[in-house]
């Protein structure tokens, strides 16, 4: 037999059987624990609460953390796209005064058509809405009046003049309209 072949017996034979290992075991083990354990247990159980509770609270204001951070992320991101728009608000109502002159040109006036609706294209598409045409409710939120006119043959609180369009970008005003308001 070799030596490596002999240790390997030598192991064997000292290894505790199982039976014997559980029975140790078995008999090791008081059936009551004492009362200095109840009380060490329930002040480690109370210590786990402790930090189990300081974990939960730990992730809950991580989680809000990250939402928050999320929620200006977006908002950034909506402002800078709101005021890009807003730089770009002159140049609509240059558009809008052209259109509205006679020209004797027609070539002049397709080009400035043509220009508008591409502007208003682009406007759409960046999620921008134009607001506050005539015969629309007077909304303080979205309009500012700048003139009052009575009549009674126009409602309540009626747009009947519209000096400078308004633009909104979903709940976001970016620029009031200027109205003249009926009664």
């Amino acid at each position: 037999m070799s030596k490596k072949e002999a240790a390997q017996a030598e192991k064997k034979e000292k290894q505790p059987k199982p039976e014997a290992a559980a029975e140790e075991v078995k008999s090791e083990a008081p059936a009551e624990p004492s009362e200095p354990d109840k009380a060490e247990s329930e002040k480690l159980r109370e210590e786990l609460n402790k930090e189990h509770d300081q974990y939960l609270r730990l992730a809950a204001e991580y989680d809000n953390f990250r939402k928050r951070s999320q929620r200006e992320k977006d908002g950034i991101y909506q402002d800078a796209v709101a005021d890009t728009a807003k730089k770009f608000l002159p140049v609509y109502d240059n558009l809008d005064r052209a259109l509205r002159n006679d020209t004797a040109d027609e070539a002049y006036k397709k080009g400035v058509e043509m220009t508008m609706a591409e502007l208003k294209k682009i406007l759409a598409a960046m999620g921008i809405e134009v607001f506050g045409a005539a015969g629309e409710s007077f909304d303080p939120q979205r309009h500012n009046a700048v003139m009052h006119v009575e009549d009674e043959s126009l409602g309540e609180n009626v747009i009947v003049e519209v000096f400078q369009n308004g633009f909104a970008m979903g709940e976001k005003v970016i620029r009031f309209a200027m109205v003249k308001v009926a009664n």
